[in-house]
């Protein structure tokens, strides 16, 4: 046993901004934060398959003890100052492998930072290790022949979701205090959900992205933050936050929130918020979903808002066949780029080859009418988000499913036709470039399963959709403080 024992669930219990705020009152040290942490991945990583490429401990501890010595000069970095981050495998970070969970680059080392990585050591980070992902961060389950299956915070039988599984799993089991994600259809949405934590997918171009091989419409994914309160999501947010040249539709819009931004849940009374549920029975919806999310929408009500279910206004079976065309324009041309690798056939999994040979066959023409129905249905958003104030929809139509699955093929008894057709609730926010924020709903009657729901802005209204956010967190407190049962690590079995 170290000799931070005594203090250990204390600090590893703490949120990022918790933690910020000890740390400057010097109650603890970072060596003693660190310590805690890397006691707890080694005791969980092993069950739940969460955090990968870790540093060495000695070289973390070393890390700790300069962050240290600069709060000991009066120096702070930032607001993360000191404190340990795992960096979802897809954003690059000098020292550490980038290997979007592909057996092919697996010694895949970048030469720089990502404008992500940089603007959260800036703030004064530590990087500890990267978090797991699908391969190329395809598909809403967080499994890898490179990586294995991560695994849900409450129930390892079942999926974490994805593509930011490891990151959602390692906030709910606290192993890290907050972290970092990205969303193309759902990955910080999906696995915030199912792992009874926040994630929020921003605005398109809220958060810079560079080094793709495409600046300019190659933005279906983008990065964002997820956290155990809102307080942590909004300040890792505006971390992330800001125009970048690099990026050149990255906004220019100011976030508008505050770094210690007191919301009072009074706000609720009054929001008009929309209800798309499963659009009239577009959607395949498992048994008790659609419940979880009606428990949410009565709590907002007893706030006072005003909920009413609303027609999307837009045929979804259009917008399907748009999501597929860009998809498989982003997503094809990636995984084609390690094709012709030796062994890409055996090592790249048949979802992404899907993708690629899809894309071949596309024409200019054939993403050209994509990009104009994608162009109908932001304006037709825009219009709805001027009724509105926020729109709301589940954050996945199926509760987690076994792990050992590659994806559900059936949703209550309609076959799904293509690997992530049961994550189509998803592409709503994503194909308007709209902010969407995920917070605890419900649980499967079993009690070990949860749902959250989208609350969906309009287009830059980030922090509106934070706020609201902040209140709904606030009169659910005790609902959204419940954390997974302690496990043993399978060294104390």
């Amino acid at each position: 046993m170290s000799e931070t024992a005594s203090v250990r669930p204390a600090l590893t219990d703490l949120t990022a901004s918790e933690l910020a705020d000890g740390l400057r009152r010097r109650s603890f040290s970072c060596r003693e934060l660190m310590q805690a942490t890397v006691d707890r991945i080694g005791a969980l990583n092993p069950i739940f398959n969460t955090i990968v490429n870790m540093a060495p401990v000695e070289t973390l501890l070393a890390e700790a003890d300069a962050a240290d010595a600069d709060l000991a000069s009066g120096k702070v970095r930032g607001w993360l100052h000191g404190i340990p981050q795992a960096v979802k495998d897809f954003a690059d970070v000098v020292g550490f492998p980038t290997t979007k969970g592909c057996e092919l680059l697996a010694s895949n080392m970048p030469t720089s930072d990502s404008i992500l990585t940089a603007r959260m050591k800036a703030a004064g980070c530590i990087v500890i290790g990267k978090t797991t992902t699908p391969e190329f961060g395809l598909g809403s389950h967080t499994f890898s022949t490179l990586w294995g299956v991560t695994r849900n915070a409450w129930d390892p039988a079942v999926s974490a979701g994805g593509s930011s599984g490891g990151a959602a799993v390692s906030l709910a089991q606290r192993m890290l205090p907050v972290a970092d994600g990205s969303d193309g259809m759902g990955s910080l949405r999906n696995p915030a959900g199912w792992n009874h934590v926040f994630g929020m997918r921003p605005s398109q171009g809220r958060v810079p992205q560079a080094g793709m091989s495409d600046v300019w419409i190659d933005l279906l994914s983008n990065e964002g933050p997820m956290g155990r309160s809102i307080r942590d999501v909004g300040r890792l947010l505006a971390t992330q936050s800001g125009f970048d040249p690099r990026s050149p539709l990255s906004m220019q819009m100011p976030l508008g929130w505050k770094e210690n931004e007191a919301v009072d849940p009074g706000i609720l009374s009054g929001m008009r918020i929309g209800w798309l549920g499963d659009l009239g029975g577009h959607l395949a919806m498992e048994t008790g979903v659609l419940d979880a999310c009606r428990e949410a929408l009565r709590h907002l009500e007893a706030a006072g808002a005003v909920v009413e279910e609303v027609p999307l206004g837009f045929d979804p079976k259009q917008l399907w066949e748009c999501w597929l065309t860009w998809r498989r324009a982003g997503a094809g041309p990636r995984v084609g780029a390690l094709m012709q690798l030796p062994g890409a056939k055996e090592k790249i999994k048949p979802e992404a080859q899907w993708e690629y040979e899809c894309s071949r066959g596309m024409s200019f023409t054939d993403f050209r009418q994509a990009s104009q129905v994608r162009t109908n249905y932001y304006q037709h958003m825009r219009t709805m988000l001027d009724q509105w104030d926020l729109l709301v929809l589940p954050s996945a139509q199926c509760w987690p499913f076994n792990a050992e699955e590659r994806w559900p093929k059936q949703i209550a008894g309609r076959e799904m036709d293509t690997y992530h057709r049961w994550m189509e609730v998803a592409i709503y926010a994503t194909l308007g470039g709209l902010p969407a924020l995920v917070v605890p709903a419900g649980f499967h009657p079993n009690g070990r399963w949860p749902m959250g729901i989208q609350l969906i802005g309009p287009y830059g209204g980030d922090a509106k959709v934070l706020r609201a956010g902040a209140a709904y967190e606030q009169i659910r407190a005790d609902f959204i403080a419940r954390r997974p049962a302690e496990v043993k690590s399978p060294n104390e079995a």
